[in-house]
Order: C-alpha cells, then structure tokens, then sequence
C-alpha cells in the first residue's frame, strides 16, 4: 500500500526540523525527503543527508526537465524537491515527510494529495527571541526573516493542521498524533484490512 506524502511547513525558527528529527527517531516507517539546493552546505551538513547540494545552473537544468515535484526561491537560493524520490518512497509503503515553505506546499498539492502541518511559535517575540539564540545570522538577517515569517504564517490557512510549538514536548506528542491520525483512517485501515472492514 502507498505511504503518505506530509507536509510540514513553518517559518525560520519555529522549531520545524527539531520537531521532525524527533518524530524520525520515534516513529518507524516514516523518511524524510531531501531536498536540492543551491545552498553552501552549512557546518555539519553532509551531502545526501541534509540536503542534495548542487549549482545553480544544475538546479535550473534539472528544474527545465521537469524533475522538481516543486521549487522555490528562499532568502536567493534555490530549492527543490525530487519528483522521482518522492513517487519512489511512497510506491514503497514509507510514509514520506516534506520540510518545505508554503510556496513549494501549494505546488505540491495542485499535484498530488498531502496531508499538510504548519509550525507556529507561540508568539513573534518568542520567535525573535530564538532566532538570536541560533547565533546564526546578523541583525540585518534576523529582521528579514521575521518579515518573511509574518508573510508565511498568513498562509496558515492553507494548511490541514496546525501545531502552536510552545511546548517542544507537547509540539513533538501533537505531530505524532497527526501521522497517526492519518494512518488510522478508515479509508487506509479498508485498503489493509478489506477482508473484514466493511465500506
């Protein structure tokens, strides 16, 4: 039986990977997508299991011939997802998980069938407030991004869940709880147990 595609969604700082990297150690049968960028690979990134690390001008090869299920400009780099991985994970049974931004979220969608999350923080202060703490990027940086994530949480709308990451304990419980959830309804639970599940 095909797995499940998920999205999860949230902007900069909101604790998504966190989040997904715990739900990946808890939860069997569920793989993460990697994803192409353009991107410099970042202290202690590796090839292949962060992301699929390529130039622009490949990723733009790759994007003409039709092999991103979407793609998207974020912060002037460039990312993409697989149209082959995806499709291959998911003829395979796993439950596949996509960690990308709204934009990419719609253009999956229009495509194939998701179950899509978005990861709130509980507030902008606490949202700033962790982005300082990464110690990751300047002043100039920080106000860029908290822009884009007021822009990207007025696309909550488009989402199927919505998890308020205040608590990571409680934010990690409540995304399990969703791919559970999903792979409990009846319509999946029929295609497995037919012979004495009736429609």
């Amino acid at each position: 039986m095909p797995g499940i595609l998920f999205i999860v969604s949230a902007p900069s700082g909101g604790g998504k990977t966190s989040l997904v990297r715990a739900l990946l150690e808890d939860e069997p049968g569920v793989v993460l997508s990697i994803s192409h960028t353009t991107r410099a690979p970042r202290p202690g990134e590796t090839e292949g299991t962060h992301y699929h690390f390529v130039s622009r001008d490949g990723f733009e090869r790759m994007r003409a011939a039709g092999e991103f299920l979407e793609s998207a400009e974020i912060y002037g780099h460039l990312y993409g997802t697989s149209r082959e991985g995806i499709a291959g994970q998911l003829a395979s049974g796993h439950d596949v998980l996509l960690e990308i931004d709204w934009q990419g979220a719609r253009q999956v969608r229009e495509l194939m069938p998701a179950v899509a999350i978005f990861i709130l923080p509980p507030s902008i202060d606490v949202l700033r407030s962790r982005l300082m703490a990464r110690a990751q990027d300047g002043t100039e940086v920080i106000a860029r991004r908290l822009a884009m994530a007021e822009e990207e949480m007025a696309r909550v709308v488009d989402y199927d869940y919505v998890i308020i990451n205040e608590d990571f304990g409680r934010a990690a419980l409540d995304l399990r709880s969703i791919i559970r959830a999903e792979r409990l309804k009846r319509s999946r639970q029929h295609a497995r147990h037919g012979d004495f599940i009736k429609r």
